[in-house]
């Protein structure tokens, strides 16, 4: 019966039954049928001890920093250091994000967040035939360890950390991020960030795949062994929730995905024969800030007694930090609106309040305009601004988890968790995430989800303002929001010059020389970031050296899923 007494419980029981028999009595009726969460739970009228009755506060909920670290990692949490602050940052050259990077630090962002133009997560030049129309225009352009100096071009890259929305040519751009810092004299200890380098990710979420699943995860692996060896400060990945919600999965579908790809990875380290103790504190996680507030919070409270226990019970983990849930957090962009955008900043502030209740480590907020183009710089540093208001005026980072003990939130944190061990126990009875990923399961069930969500706007079932309902004319200045605009061709032309100057100041012998090297290596199925490394530094680019690991390992044509 948990901490309540067998009296208590009764006497609330009969309280309870009275108060539904009133409220029916007094003819009060609920404006809908039905009211659920977005991954479909339902929703009661009120909730009381009875809901969490079974629930011991110690084995459960407990206390800061400790285990199940239901309530946070840190025993102070944002008492002691706020949430590090970043505002995701990319477009045109490397020159033109530069700009952007200093000003946001300039305006006190405390973390860099570094997107890539659809070419560079394909690992392709922007020479290549399929980046016309592509080179710089959702993210910047990065081809070479030229292009990542110009990039990090008088920022202190051993005082800020930085995160790379990377993933199969991860092991690319971290070469090019540590040879740079090298060259600056930044010792490897003080190189802090995170490659995002969820391979696995790919193929039921963000859909930027190059190499089929296996090869992707031993690649995925190389990149987070040879971080741990070699880069004590730096996140060698990410394990990513988001880009799985954003593509159509519920809040409980995108913890169980992201935390059985976790899973995955910790099991090709330990076959590696790595100790779990010896590398699992430098796994992070990132997850999707949705605008169902307590949703979000219960799903960031439930993924880290899930992981702790993960690691605790299934890997036998020793070490505390082991068990930490290390997450990252970004508002959803998928639920702001092109129409009356301006009502995007109040989903967004909803959306940051859920990451910071439920305890994130770091802060992501999209600019209120990212519905209709990447953002200006006055719309990054609102959406800065956001997170420093949250932070610094709102009094909600005062206190440690300050929802628990709400019988809504403890009871619909036990609902998620219960939902989302149910998807994983089905994905372990299919040999694990990999083997789900090869037969479809993760991207069937995500796309069936993105079809119901569709379908509940459509049908009026869920109420998005300004675009479904509660539709007012548009007033002029809606549709004359200054938007950040690309000249493709232009930075096509520039980034591509770059490059022939490259080629042309560089030992191509060497460059040869260390990309055959890189290709044996691969062939051999060893550790590739080294040669990946050597070749970095030779000035090989980031098409030629994903050409390689083409070669060897080929590309991924996804099946048709029906």
């Amino acid at each position: 019966m948990g901490d309540y007494s067998k009296e208590f419980l009764e006497t609330l029981a009969r309280a309870l039954k009275e108060w539904q028999e009133e409220m029916a009595k007094a003819g009060y009726k609920d404006r809908l049928d039905r009211f659920t969460t977005d991954s479909g739970i339902e929703v009661k009228t009120v909730y009381t001890p009875l809901d969490i009755e079974a629930t011991r506060y110690m084995d459960k909920i407990g206390l800061p920093g400790q285990y199940p670290f239901t309530r946070g990692i840190h025993y102070n949490m944002y008492r002691g250091k706020v949430w590090t602050m970043r505002e995701f940052s990319g477009f045109g050259t490397p020159e033109d994000t530069n700009k952007r990077l200093k000003y946001l630090v300039e305006h006190g962002e405390t973390g860099l967040s570094i997107a890539f133009d659809e070419v560079t997560l394909l690992g392709l030049d922007p020479d290549h035939p399929l980046a016309v129309g592509e080179v710089g225009v959702e993210g910047v352009s990065v081809a070479s360890i030229w292009d990542m100096d110009i990039l990090f071009k008088d920022i202190d890259m051993g005082s800020i950390t930085t995160n790379m929305t990377i993933n199969p040519p991860a092991p690319v751009m971290l070469s090019f991020y540590v040879a740079v810092a090298r060259s600056r004299g930044v010792p490897d200890d003080k190189i802090g960030g995170t490659t995002q380098n969820d391979q696995l990710k790919e193929f039921i979420g963000q859909k930027t795949y190059v190499f089929p699943p296996r090869p992707a995860l031993k690649i995925g692996v190389d990149v987070i062994e040879w971080s741990v060896k070699n880069l004590p400060k730096w996140n060698p990945i990410s394990i990513s929730g988001y880009h799985i919600y954003e593509a159509g999965a519920t809040p409980v579908q995108e913890l169980a995905f992201t935390l059985a790809d976790g899973i995955e990875y910790v099991r090709e380290m330990i076959r590696r024969g790595y100790d779990v103790d010896s590398f699992a504190h430098r796994l992070s996680f990132f997850f999707v800030s949705g605008i169902n507030v307590f949703e979000h919070v219960a799903k960031f409270r439930a993924a880290r007694r899930m992981w702790a226990k993960i690691m605790r019970e299934w890997f036998n983990a020793k070490k505390p930090r082991s068990m930490w849930l290390r997450f990252h957090a970004q508002t959803s962009g998928v639920e702001l609106r092109a129409l009356e955008p301006y009502n995007n900043i109040i989903r967004i502030t909803l959306q940051a309040l859920a990451a910071v209740l439920g305890g994130t480590q770091s802060l992501h907020t999209n600019a209120f305009d990212e519905a209709l183009a990447l953002p200006t710089e006055f719309s990054a540093k609102l959406a800065l601004r956001t997170q420093q208001i949250i932070a610094y005026e709102s009094g909600v980072a005062d206190t440690v988890d300050p929802l628990a003990g709400s019988y809504y939130i403890e009871w619909l944190t036990d609902k998620i968790e219960e939902e989302a061990w149910r998807i994983i126990d089905r994905i372990e009875s299919m040999g694990g995430m990999l083997e789900a990923i090869e037969k479809g399961y993760p991207q069937r069930e995500i796309t069936e989800s993105a079809y119901r969500r569709q379908r509940e706007i459509e049908e009026m079932r869920k109420i998005i303002v300004g675009v479904n309902a509660f539709k007012g004319e548009i007033l002029e200045n809606e549709v004359k929001i200054p938007l950040l605009e690309i000249d493709e061709p232009s930075v096509r032309a520039h980034q591509i010059e770059r490059l022939r100057k490259l080629k042309a100041s560089r030992d191509q012998a060497k460059v040869n020389t260390a990309l055959t090297e890189l290709e044996r290596a691969a062939t051999r199925n060893e550790n590739i970031v080294p040669y990946v490394y050597n070749a970095a530094i030779s000035l090989a680019t980031l098409g030629e050296i994903m050409g390689v690991l083409r070669n060897v390992y080929g590309e991924w044509n996804e099946p048709i899923i029906f």
